[in-house]
């Protein structure tokens, strides 16, 4: 075949893109919103609109191990029968009342040891100059499981302070009945973070007081009657069991069958009338 010359193919002429004429301008989108539906742009980036805004969801986070023990012990201890010596820890002294002994203990915390320096100077010149005695020690919070047990035993302790929610519970599971048979009363109060503030601690499982000045002598009376009345003497709080209740599930399913077990008794009892 002979070659095909050059010139005897044309390329077609390029549309132009742009208009011939000047375009209608567009009507302002401000004039068509609509005040029902109005637009929300939705970020895509990481954490942006995907998920729906407002929704809780704590159900579906992957909780640290600790905070997923503290939450199953809470269940357990609702689920299973919990024996009368775990149980009173549930019985922590009310709000009103706690507030009125910590105002109280606050007054005796433990001294500093730039405090406790300065006095120990003071009652050394003081016993120089011949004008005092050198042991002028105040009255003070005593913590620590085993000083305060020592103090029980020795029936020295004026009042003790339990936390309700000292883990594991057998640090402090006997010191109730001790408490009870050397006759010290004794209250259970929120929380072991409360009373380590007290004295200078993070937490503290118990505090006692020996003693306390002459004017407080009235209030530390009436927090001795109240633990006498509501721990120390109260004998439904050491028989009375706890737990036992079961969960939403269950509940809806024993209620499901006992309405059951009615409807069928109500149509015995109309077909034995018949």
């Amino acid at each position: 075949h002979p070659p095909i010359p050059s010139h005897s193919f044309t390329m077609a002429p390029k549309k132009s893109t742009k208009p011939k004429g000047k375009a209608p301008a567009k009507a302002s989108t401000a004039s068509k919103v609509d005040p029902l539906f109005p637009s929300r742009p939705r970020s895509f980036n990481v954490g942006g609109a995907i998920r729906p805004a407002g929704r809780d969801l704590s159900r579906f986070v992957r909780w640290p191990k600790y905070v997923r023990i503290q939450r199953q012990r809470a269940v357990l201890y609702q689920r299973l029968k919990v024996p009368p010596a775990i149980n009173q820890f549930t019985k922590a002294i009310g709000k009103n009342e706690a507030a009125g002994v910590f105002k109280l203990l606050n007054n005796y915390r433990p001294e500093t040891t730039a405090a406790k320096k300065q006095r120990q100077r003071g009652d050394a010149a003081a016993a120089a100059k011949g004008k005092g005695k050198t042991a002028n020690v105040p009255y003070q919070l005593k913590f620590g499981l085993k000083h305060v047990t020592t103090l029980v035993e020795e029936k020295k302790a004026s009042i003790v302070l339990i936390a309700c929610d000292v883990d594991p519970i057998e640090l402090v599971l006997w010191l109730p009945a001790l408490c009870r048979k050397m006759e010290v009363p004794f209250l259970i109060v929120k929380d072991k973070a409360r009373l380590g503030t007290l004295v200078h601690q993070k937490t503290a499982a118990v505090v006692a007081l020996t003693g306390v000045n002459k004017e407080d002598e009235a209030k530390l009376k009436i927090f001795q009657e109240l633990g006498l009345e509501k721990f120390n003497k109260n004998a439904e709080l050491m028989r009375k069991w706890g737990g036992g209740i079961m969960g939403l599930k269950t509940q809806a399913k024993l209620d499901k069958r006992a309405k059951a077990v009615a409807a069928e008794d109500a149509k015995k009892a109309a077909s034995l009338k018949r």
